[in-house]
């Protein structure tokens, strides 16, 4: 007796399943083969469309899933539809829409990679510290500091000795119009009153060495004052501490190294300087005064181009000095007439590193290759306790502002960007002698000059 077969049931001309559900009329291998179909089908669409399209059309392809799994309901499964097919209407225009998109998303993904490529070159630098516009205020700051902040970070103030004997300036203001609250004293108030003027100053430029030792000595005078003083006695007595701090650090500090630089000098002497210094300036125009008979050589670069205000220092007046101005590439050819080198100092590590305006390192260098003596002049307010060996690893870059101004038409892309660090470092090797008003300290011994000053105060 033949065995009895089971055979599919007859399908509809329309394709539609007939009573029961699509998914459970299929086999559980026909109802795998649809589901790695539907998958290859989705993995190849979200080949060919970008990631942003993607997420887009992700509502659009599981209703097309669901669409698939219905037709499923008939006996084989029929292959899921390519993701390529010609659309009409409005159809095409959603296509037309979405390959727009596609563009937009790949110019603006363009553009990022441009952006990042371009700030590339400067990513090593970053840690460079550089002036920034001052915009917002924070906190209870005083007047005079948000001039001087704006003055800083335009450069209309610059130079050590001119910043800060400028920053000294300004806080005895704030010394003078602080009022200590109830219940505190003014030794123990008053630098939490400054801590705020400080962070705007630092905010607007890179603080140099010469503040963080004058707000040292401050802080070490405030916590030293009678608790028992009264308030306005004892903004004056700070105020005077101030006031010879100036003096004996900064101002007869200069007379004494024009004093012992000047014996150096003699008639006839071409004297080579770089930038501009203001106790080198000093020392020039006293030694000129004395009846000394010297020529100077003024060597410059950009971006600040400061060489140009001590050219006008010195050859104005009814008795100029002769002068030769030049920039940093001319300075091979100049040097072999020169018999001393005379430069200033930003500040001054206690391995016998310089540390000055960019360009200095190259001077210093050339000289000591010519057998010219270099003499920095130097406060020893302006040492620092710590080891500097390159100019990298610290460093300011100069504004954009700055640059702009002292530029030359040049026709260069937008896409370049400038870097001028404003200092770099001079090894003791390539210096003669520094001269401070403590006398001539040869490079080897800078790090004697806090036992030779003893404790320091305002």
């Amino acid at each position: 007796m033949p065995v009895p077969t089971i055979s599919d049931p007859p399908q509809p001309a329309s394709g539609k399943p007939s009573g029961q559900p699509s998914q459970k009329s299929m086999t559980k291998a026909e109802r795998r083969e649809l589901q790695e179909k539907q998958r290859a089908a989705k993995a190849a669409l979200k080949a060919q469309q970008p990631q942003q399209q993607g997420k887009k059309d992700a509502p659009q392809g599981k209703q097309q899933q669901g669409a698939g799994g219905a037709s499923g309901g008939q006996g084989k499964a029929k292959p899921a539809p390519t993701p390529q097919k010609k659309t009409f209407g409005a159809d095409a225009q959603a296509a037309k829409q979405g390959s727009t998109s596609k563009d937009t998303g790949t110019n603006a993904a363009a553009e990022d990679a441009t952006a990042k490529q371009i700030s590339h070159g400067l990513r090593i630098f970053s840690h460079f510290g550089q002036p920034k516009p001052v915009h917002a205020v924070k906190g209870d700051i005083h007047p005079a500091i948000i001039r001087l902040a704006l003055l800083f970070s335009e450069f209309r103030i610059s130079g050590a000795n001119a910043r800060c004997i400028a920053m000294l300036t300004a806080f005895k203001q704030v010394i003078q119009d602080y009022t200590t609250p109830t219940h505190n004293t003014l030794s123990r108030h008053l630098m939490t009153h400054l801590s705020p003027q400080i962070t705007h100053l630092v905010s607007a430029r890179p603080m140099s060495v010469t503040m963080g030792n004058a707000i040292r000595e401050l802080k070490l005078e405030i916590s030293h004052m009678d608790i028992d003083m009264v308030e306005q006695d004892a903004k004056d007595a700070l105020c005077q501490k101030i006031d010879n701090y100036i003096r004996d650090r900064i101002i007869i500090a200069d007379e004494v190294i024009q004093e012992n630089a000047g014996n150096k000098i003699k008639d006839g002497d071409v004297i080579l300087t770089y930038a501009k210094s203001s106790v080198v300036e000093k020392i020039l125009l006293s030694a000129h005064a004395e009846g000394k008979k010297i020529s100077v050589i003024v060597i410059d670069s950009k971006p600040l181009l400061e060489g140009k205000v001590l050219l006008k220092s010195l050859t104005s007046g009814p008795d100029p000095i002769p002068c030769t101005y030049a920039l940093l590439p001319a300075l091979p050819s100049l040097l072999t007439q020169v018999s001393m080198v005379l430069v200033g100092a930003h500040a001054l590590f206690s391995n016998g590193a310089v540390y000055s305006r960019a360009g200095t390192a190259m001077v210093a260098m050339m000289a000591k290759a010519h057998s010219v003596p270099v003499m920095v002049c130097c406060e020893t307010y302006k040492f620092s306790d710590g080891v500097m060996i390159d100019g990298f690893t610290k460093n300011e870059l100069a504004p954009s502002s700055v640059i702009q101004k002292n530029a030359a038409p040049e026709n260069l892309p937008s896409s370049i960007e400038k870097l001028n660090p404003l200092y770099d470092l001079t090894p003791p090797t390539y210096i003669t002698a520094v001269v401070t008003e403590v006398g001539l300290i040869p490079p080897s011994s800078i790090s004697s000059i806090p036992l030779a000053l003893g404790k320091t105060s305002l």
